[in-house]
């Protein structure tokens, strides 16, 4: 058995999913079993396509590429195609990668690998939680066998980026979100607005994207209309919400601060659908689901970008 920890990413690529893709190839202490992806920024088709070029890109044809979710479980949810171009790549026009998708649905492979590595493995999410509810639906003793479930999603104090009170993640099926918060008895939650804390000034990720190296590139052509867009809305400071999720998946010695605290997801609320809500004073009396990161190392966390986007 090889010492290194095994990990499965659940993704929906996306811009900074590619990113923090490419930090988990870029990393020695994990073995990446596999890429489980959904719909989410975009249609399934782009998201597989997307997640089977980086792999092409980063020299990881060995890492097994899962197609799953095309849609939310129950109700339709707009996708954030006008962020990361309608193919989620930027509309670059790349050539599609030489390899195809797995014939085996994601769902099942998250169920199929938790087994294979049950007690060890790491699954990392960083899209809507709709293979992972599937996988949950089909057999719902799969948190017995999850080493560590680290999200991407919510927005703890409802300062929301898609809705007034809602992250785009956990909006888009909250219905997914709802179970899979329901199921997990702890698991770490990266929310929106710790990624607002740790924003990238433009000018010195223009400097990291000069690179001399195939990712550095690739990622500069598929990340200009992201970054332009988040420039013309959002000032001096880019947010990659996926690479901070990666970040302290990979390296939770970085996280300066964390909170317990119970996490539930709104389901019905005219206004508010689609809402993490934090039980930050125990009113409800429900134990502590989430571990919630508030600040990480930010010298640590930039150099995990820079190191993984010069990566040969």
């Amino acid at each position: 058995m090889t010492d290194k920890i095994p990990l499965l990413i659940d993704t929906d690529p996306g811009v900074d999913d590619a990113l923090a893709l490419l930090m988990a190839f870029n990393d020695r202490n994990h073995d990446i079993v596999g890429l489980t992806v959904a719909a989410g920024n975009v249609g399934l088709q782009h998201t597989v396509r997307n997640a089977l070029k980086l792999c092409e890109v980063a020299g990881r044809g060995d890492v097994p590429v899962f197609a799953g979710a095309s849609a939310p479980l129950l109700h339709p949810s707009p996708d954030a195609g006008y962020v990361h171009g309608r193919d989620g790549f930027g509309d670059v026009g790349y050539e599609a990668a030489r390899r195809h998708a797995e014939a085996e649905h994601a769902a099942l492979a998250i169920l199929r690998l938790s087994r294979e590595h049950a007690g060890r493995l790491l699954l990392v999410a960083l899209g809507p939680l709709t293979n992972l509810a599937l996988a949950l639906k089909l057999d719902p003793t799969l948190p017995q066998r999850i080493g560590r479930l680290v999200v991407m999603g919510g927005a703890v104090s409802a300062h929301g980026n898609i809705t007034p009170t809602a992250e785009f993640n956990v909006y888009f099926d909250p219905e997914a979100a709802h179970i899979v918060f329901e199921a997990f008895p702890r698991f770490d939650l990266v929310d929106w607005e710790a990624v607002l804390v740790h924003g990238l000034l433009h000018r010195e990720v223009d400097g990291w994207l000069s690179a001399d190296s195939p990712r550095a590139r690739f990622y500069d052509q598929i990340s200009r209309q992201t970054r332009a867009w988040s420039a013309e809305r959002r000032g001096e400071r880019w947010h990659s919400a996926d690479a901070l999720a990666m970040a302290q998946a990979l390296h939770p010695e970085g996280a300066v601060q964390v909170l317990e605290r119970p996490v539930a997801v709104e389901l019905d609320g005219r206004l508010t659908r689609g809402t993490t809500v934090v039980d930050w004073l125990a009113h409800t009396g429900q134990p502590d689901n989430a571990a919630i990161l508030m600040a990480y190392d930010e010298k640590r966390f930039q150099a995990l970008i820079r190191e993984a986007l010069a990566a040969r």
